[in-house]
């Protein structure tokens, strides 16, 4: 950790920066690093090519594929860690730190990197947005958010375990049961926001899934 950029930095096999996505290429520029240090970033969508403007250093990525919060410890073994390097002798040391933490990892170009973290976007804070309307709605009728755990639970493991989430898509959007989608628009018609989710979410399904003959709204 360095409380000031401009001090002298210690010895270190590897420099990690661990910082917000925009403000790598500022520290970058900001430290004064060793000849042929490695410095490696933590993100998921900057690519390696942002060390070009420090040709001093050997750049890498080392990119956890997790969600953090203070207080959570993390279970480090289980964690992806995808490792990208500018030369192989950079690599090769990524991948030995990434190894001594975690029992998956991989080497991965920005490009698949950047994708990865598209989808990671979509299953997990894009899931947890969701969770949180979720548990509004349920505040707003006195119910408790616990109510939801089991199939919050089962609808994820259902989808892992299948491989393929499109294919044990339930509800009413993929009945296209007009009904009872016309009666959750009712209900959601104080929140125009949560109707707008409601309803480009309901389109994407019934766009990814055939049309079911002979149900409500068919």
């Amino acid at each position: 950790v360095l409380p000031d950029l401009g001090a002298p930095l210690p010895p270190a096999d590897v420099y990690l920066l661990a910082v917000p996505d925009a403000a790598v290429a500022p520290v970058l520029a900001a430290v004064a690093w060793p000849a042929g240090a490695l410095v490696a970033h933590l993100a998921g969508a900057l690519p390696l090519s942002v060390f070009e403007a420090q040709p001093e250093v050997r750049g890498g990525v080392l990119y956890p594929l997790q969600t953090f919060s203070a207080g959570r410890a993390v279970a480090w073994a289980a964690v992806p860690l995808c490792v990208e390097a500018a030369d192989a002798g950079a690599l090769n040391m990524l991948l030995a730190l990434a190894r001594s933490l975690s029992a998956d990892v991989r080497p991965l170009a920005s490009a698949d990197r950047l994708r990865l973290h598209v989808a990671a976007v979509f299953a997990n804070n894009f899931t947890n947005h969701l969770l949180g309307v979720a548990d509004a709605l349920l505040a707003e009728a006195g119910l408790p958010a616990a109510l939801l755990a089991p199939l919050v639970r089962e609808t994820v493991d259902k989808a892992l375990a299948t491989g393929s989430p499109f294919a044990v898509q339930t509800g009413p959007a993929a009945r296209r049961d007009a009904p009872t989608l016309g009666a959750h628009q009712a209900a959601l018609a104080a929140h125009p926001a949560w109707l707008g989710i409601y309803n480009q979410l309901t389109a994407s399904i019934q766009a990814q899934l055939p049309p079911v003959p002979g149900l409500a709204g068919a």
